[in-house]
């Protein structure tokens, strides 16, 4: 079940980060040292847990991604866990940590999925987070034309490039019924302090 905490007070939120972190049981220590370095002593203003367990054929394998925004940065952390291998023959974690000036954020899109909208208000469905700081970006390329139905000629190429770093979607149904508006949660918290 993923865990949020957010703007309800102005208090360091590092103890509940660690609290839930340790309620997912997936590999606590491990990933409690990787996000507390790369917080560095600065204060968790809000963060997002989201545990994602995988099936490839008949394994099952977990996926972790902790979103921590402090005052200055966006920390991203995310834990594998893989099968042993000719480097590392036992069963092994691999955390990798991000951290983002909150400066250099460049767009923070929320996309809601709401079911049946013509019953009324309803709390979102789903939703996916998506933050740009120009570090990936993504090129979608079609076959470029005209209106000339007979035309023959190459048109080149057109298409559209887009920040895509980090994008999280999670749903009531898979994750809980926290999930949803603990995303939506920090997804403000976030708006709000990369407002320019």
């Amino acid at each position: 079940m993923p865990d949020v905490r957010s703007r309800a007070s102005d208090r360091d939120r590092a103890s509940e980060l660690r609290k839930a972190l340790d309620r997912t049981g997936y590999y606590p220590e491990v990933v409690a040292e990787a996000v507390t370095e790369a917080v560095g002593g600065e204060q968790v203003v809000s963060f997002y847990v989201h545990h994602e367990p995988t099936f490839e054929r008949d394994e099952v394998r977990r996926h972790q991604s902790v979103i921590v925004l402090t005052p200055s940065r966006l920390i991203l952390a995310h834990t594998d866990e893989h099968a042993g291998d000719d480097l590392l023959p036992e069963p092994y974690t691999s955390t990798s940590t991000e951290a983002v000036s909150l400066s250099a954020v460049t767009s923070v899109v929320v996309t809601r999925m709401t079911t049946n909208p013509t019953a009324g208000p309803r709390p979102p469905a789903e939703a996916v987070l998506t933050i740009g700081w120009g570090a990936v970006q993504r090129v979608d390329l079609e076959p470029a034309g005209c209106n000339d139905p007979q035309c023959e000629a190459d048109h080149g190429y057109t298409g559209t490039l887009s920040s895509d770093d980090f994008s999280l979607r999670v749903s009531a149904a898979a994750d809980g019924t926290d999930a949803v508006p603990g995303l939506l949660s920090f997804a403000a918290s976030l708006s709000a302090r990369t407002r320019g």
